[in-house]
């Protein structure tokens, strides 16, 4: 009789393994062309020449982590600024690509920030736990002063939005939505890098 109830326990315990190790269902649904409840970006990625480049942007927040993170700890830097929550479809797609180029740039004059527009710390470490982030993420759900900061470069209502700012601090690029060709961001992060301050 124990033999029976061994197997039917394996069998379970396989499939709730399996089924963590499944894709993310909301993701999976985005890239199917479900977009429910949803407004995105278009996917327009602008730049902006250096001379054409507004004023640094000031900005001070508190992260996931629960440190206070600010323009002037990346100061010499050049910054990636991801506008995401966690149930935003896009955001969930596009992670272990901004992930994969955090690791890429670190220590190499890149580092990257995440802004989370709706959720509580738990939530946003959750995440990150999920897709392996190891950059922080300002939570912002409840003052929204990092995205007044950014305001006029951020849409409201267009998640994810990704900032590429100068070692000046200044937007030098912005991605409007998902990020579907990261070599592209590659490409600009590397470009930024290399100019002079």
């Amino acid at each position: 009789m124990r033999l029976p109830i061994r197997a039917g326990a394996l069998a379970l315990s396989m499939i709730f393994l399996l089924a963590g190790c499944a894709s993310d269902p909301l993701a999976e649904q985005y890239r199917d062309g479900s977009s429910k409840n949803y407004i995105s970006g278009d996917g327009t990625i602008t730049e902006v020449a250096a001379e054409q480049r507004g004023e640094p942007v000031v900005f001070e927040g508190t992260t996931d982590a629960g440190l206070v993170v600010s323009n002037e700890d990346y100061a010499g830097d050049v910054l990636v600024v991801n506008f995401w929550y966690a149930a935003c479809a896009p955001c969930r797609l596009e992670a272990p690509d901004l992930q994969e180029l955090n690791a890429k740039y670190s220590g190499a004059g890149a580092s990257f920030l995440g802004v989370n527009i709706y959720d509580q710390p738990d939530t946003a470490l959750a995440f990150a736990r999920k897709f392996d982030i190891t950059y922080p993420s300002v939570i912002d759900a409840d003052t929204g002063s990092v995205r007044l900061a950014f305001a006029g470069d951020v849409p409201p209502s267009a998640v994810p939005t990704t900032l590429v700012l100068d070692k000046k601090g200044r937007v030098a690029a912005r991605f409007l939505g998902m990020i579907e060709a990261p070599s592209s961001l590659d490409t600009i992060i590397r470009e930024l890098v290399a100019e002079e301050m």
